[in-house]
């Protein structure tokens, strides 16, 4: 005989009535839940500006909620939790520092923080930098953590391996992205890096003929080049010249080598005595390369340096206007120095 809900006890049915219903009350109030959570993420969070998380280590997504209510981002963390449980591939948080827009929601920012795609920070290198300038950047970079700090250059040099005590002219100018608290030395091991390869890949499609005895030597050239113009175009002319110049065992007679070579002592004038000055990087005195670069070369310095234009020319002179006069003969190049010296003053 089969048993119906007629045939059980008052009591009984009563009973199960209830729980049903309770039943039903829970699914009912579990959905709403659910779908509110789903609603409530969606909405925006309360910032009007860009700005950084740094969501440290070990972070539990309990104590992530607790960080948005600290900043002010969220006005509860119910709906979020909550969203969390149901769905937890969600709470699955990664450490790191993130941007987060204006207006993003708050699932924008949950999908964010568990993709881990931190923000990129980014740093870059001037072409005609010196190695000290670059120092002095990574120094001032709230982002980057510091390694180098009181270290001399020639320590630094020896950290990254460069035979030479001056590491001058050995990063590449470039601009290199990086994660929150990445440090000094690892952003210009990646310089470093950078320029040799790019240096080893122009030595190995270099011109016939060069003066070079190696390819550090052209870097020396490419970094006086660098500071000798800031126009890419005139580069492989100017090249000419020194390699020119080189052939014929003249000195170099360029004055962003007696700049280098004077440091700190430069005030922004070039004097007689300065010229007449013997030192390693003044070329009015020396013959041949100074000992290091210079600066920084960028990649039509080098290109420059190790494909040349085929020239007749040994001198040039700035016009003022960020373009170079060049002359065959030193006769020429007087008469050019004369009228574009009179026509700065």
């Amino acid at each position: 005989m089969k048993t119906t809900l007629q045939n059980l006890p008052v009591m009984v049915r009563r009973t199960l009535i209830t729980l049903v219903i309770f039943l039903l009350l829970a699914i009912a109030a579990l959905v709403t839940v659910v779908t509110l959570s789903q609603m409530k993420v969606q909405q925006p969070l309360t910032i009007e500006q860009t700005e950084f998380i740094t969501i440290k280590p070990g972070t539990s997504f309990n104590a992530f909620s607790k960080q948005l209510i600290s900043k002010g981002w969220l006005e509860n963390r119910f709906w979020l939790r909550s969203y969390a449980k149901f769905n937890s591939e969600q709470s699955k948080i990664k450490s790191g520092t993130y941007q987060i827009r204006a207006n993003m929601s708050v699932l924008e920012l949950l999908n964010l923080v568990v993709s881990g795609k931190e923000y990129q920070f980014s740093i870059t290198f001037i072409e005609g930098s010196t190695f000290k300038q670059v120092l002095a950047q990574l120094a001032q970079h709230p982002h980057v953590t510091q390694q180098l700090t009181n270290l001399s250059i020639a320590a630094v040099a020896k950290k990254l391996a460069i035979l030479q005590d001056n590491p001058e002219g050995w990063l590449y100018p470039d601009t290199y992205a990086f994660t929150q608290d990445t440090s000094d030395i690892s952003i210009i091991k990646r310089a470093y890096d950078k320029m040799q390869n790019e240096l080893n890949s122009q030595w190995q499609n270099r011109a016939q003929g060069l003066p070079y005895k190696t390819p550090y030597e052209a870097l020396i050239m490419a970094s006086i080049i660098e500071k000798e113009s800031g126009r890419h175009t005139e580069h492989p002319r100017i090249a000419s010249v020194f390699i020119n110049r080189l052939n014929k065992k003249m000195r170099l007679q360029t004055d962003p080598t007696v700049i280098y070579g004077l440091g700190e002592r430069y005030q922004g004038d070039i004097t007689y005595a300065h010229l007449r000055e013997k030192t390693v990087y003044n070329t009015y005195r020396i013959k041949g390369l100074p000992p290091t670069p210079i600066a920084l070369p960028g990649a039509q310095a080098l290109e420059a340096a190790m494909q040349p234009e085929i020239s007749d020319y040994f001198y040039f002179v700035s016009n003022g206007a960020g373009e170079h006069i060049f002359s065959k003969n030193l006769a020429d190049h007087n008469r050019a120095v004369t009228k574009y010296q009179r026509k700065k003053k």
